[in-house]
């Protein structure tokens, strides 16, 4: 059986969002670089990733590695060991060449209970979050700012 990972990378790679929502606890956590605070639960994640899924260009996953990292636990302090993956990706948004990474955290059951993206360079991050932001606004998700 495929685990989440492998599982997660087909469903971002063909674009298809449907077979994301199996993957997510339902109190799912997106930690984004362009917003402190997390997107949180599975509605709002799957539609995030209806965005990003628009949003970025010649996506491309090109490196993976597995372990275990703590989970963020709010307030500076550290959460709990989770069992892990980093995804390395390369992709365009706006005209900008980004590179990434990211981060899966597991929970007991194996579904995606954390998610966190960190990108380079400064100018892409800022690509991303104008053309995340404006998506979010066009499909509702959040308001006009």
């Amino acid at each position: 059986m495929a685990t989440a990972a492998e599982r997660f990378k087909a469903a971002v790679e063909a674009r298809e969002l449907g077979a994301l929502e199996g993957l997510f606890t339902e109190d799912i956590r997106f930690y984004s670089p362009v917003k402190f605070t997390p997107f949180e639960g599975r509605p709002m994640v799957l539609g995030l990733f209806g965005v990003l899924l628009r949003t970025f260009e010649d996506f491309r996953y090109v490196g993976e590695l597995t372990g275990s990292a703590r989970t963020a636990a709010g307030a500076g302090s550290d959460g709990d060991p989770a069992d892990s993956t980093v995804l390395v990706f390369r992709a365009t948004v706006g005209g900008k060449q980004i590179h990434g990474i990211d981060l899966l955290q597991y929970d007991e059951a194996g579904l995606i209970k954390e998610f966190t993206v960190m990108v380079r360079p400064q100018s892409a991050v800022q690509a991303l979050g104008e053309a995340v932001l404006a998506g979010l606004v066009a499909d509702g998700l959040v308001p006009q700012p």
